[in-house]
């Protein structure tokens, strides 16, 4: 997994929680890397889970709750660093659509050997979207973290259903989004 996943979700723990919870739990989690991570270094995406594992310990907050959160502050980190993705959307939607075919084939430029989730996605109508998430790596709920953080930028009221979805291309998770 990418360095910048693991850089930015230690920017977001110094920010919610603050730099000695930052400390402790790389210290509680007993990693591989030493809990030392630079952007553009590979890592094993288990000391992740190990780290997010420790933060929930810590807080008291459930593990999905702290994955859905990083979600949306790594949407935040997005725009703020590759504003140049968002220019032609101007809904959610026309974003959301972009992100397989546009911006995952700019970061596979940059990133040769990334892993990246995949997203089929379908308009069913003008008020309705599908995405089906898949990934080797147990972050759905980053991605719903994502699509939320997209719909707020884009001051939409969405309503996001997710469903498991097991078929011949093995277990992924269906985002059903619904304009109000």
């Amino acid at each position: 997994m990418k360095g910048i996943v693991f850089t930015e979700f230690s920017e977001m723990v110094e920010e919610k929680f603050g730099e000695e919870m930052l400390d402790n739990i790389i210290e509680d989690s007993e990693l591989a890397s030493g809990g030392s991570y630079t952007a553009i270094g590979t890592y094993d995406h288990t000391e992740i889970l190990q780290l997010v594992t420790s933060l929930s310990a810590a807080t008291n907050i459930e593990v999905p709750k702290l994955v859905f959160a990083f979600g949306g502050h790594l949407y935040t980190f997005f725009y703020s660093h590759y504003p140049m993705f968002f220019q032609a959307a101007t809904n959610s939607f026309d974003f959301l659509e972009s992100v397989e075919n546009h911006i995952h084939v700019e970061v596979r430029k940059l990133y040769p050997d990334a892993e990246l989730p995949s997203f089929d996605c379908r308009r069913i109508d003008p008020t309705q979207f599908e995405m089906i998430y898949r990934s080797s790596r147990p972050f759905a709920d980053v991605a719903e973290g994502l699509i939320t953080a997209c719909c707020r930028h884009y001051n939409e009221t969405i309503t996001i259903q997710r469903d498991d979805v097991n078929d011949a291309h093995g277990h992924g998770v269906r985002f059903l989004l619904t304009k109000q």
